[in-house]
C-alpha cells in the first residue's frame, strides 16, 4: 500500500472533498553508500587543497577554467554576471509534437487522488 504524501481537500464551489494524494509510481534505483572496505565505515567527501596540502571548507572554494595546457583561470561570480547571454530566460521552441504522442508519466511523477478514509 502506497504511503499518503498529502492529506487535503479540494472545494468545488460550496462542497469540500477531503482527498488523499498517493504516488502512482515507485523509484526502483538501486543507490549504494561508499563505504571503507576494512572497516565498512561510511567514506564521506572531503575538500582537499592540493597546492596547499590542506583540508579546506566549502567557503574557500571557487571556480577556474582549465585551459588545455593545464593551467587553470579563476573564475569570479561577477565576471559570470557580466556575461553577454542573449538567451538567459528565454527557450527557442522548435516544434511541437502531438499530446497523444507524450506519456505523462514521463512528464512527472503521477499521482492518485483518493477521497480522504478509503486508504
Amino acid at each position: 500500500m502506497p504511503a499518503s504524501i498529502f492529506n487535503g481537500a479540494i472545494s468545488f464551489g460550496l462542497v469540500s472533498v477531503p482527498i488523499t494524494v498517493l504516488s502512482a509510481t515507485e523509484d526502483h534505483s538501486v543507490r549504494f553508500w561508499r563505504i571503507h572496505t576494512a572497516d565498512n565505515g561510511l567514506v564521506r567527501n572531503r575538500y582537499w587543497c592540493e597546492a596547499g596540502d590542506r583540508e579546506v571548507t566549502f567557503e574557500e572554494i571557487g571556480r577556474g577554467y582549465e585551459l588545455p595546457g593545464g593551467r587553470v583561470i579563476p573564475v569570479t561570480d561577477e565576471e559570470l554576471r557580466a556575461l553577454p547571454l542573449t538567451t538567459t530566460r528565454a527557450i527557442e521552441l522548435i516544434a511541437f509534437i502531438p499530446a497523444a504522442a507524450v506519456d505523462p508519466l514521463r512528464i512527472g511523477p503521477g499521482y492518485y487522488l483518493q477521497p480522504h478514509g478509503l486508504i
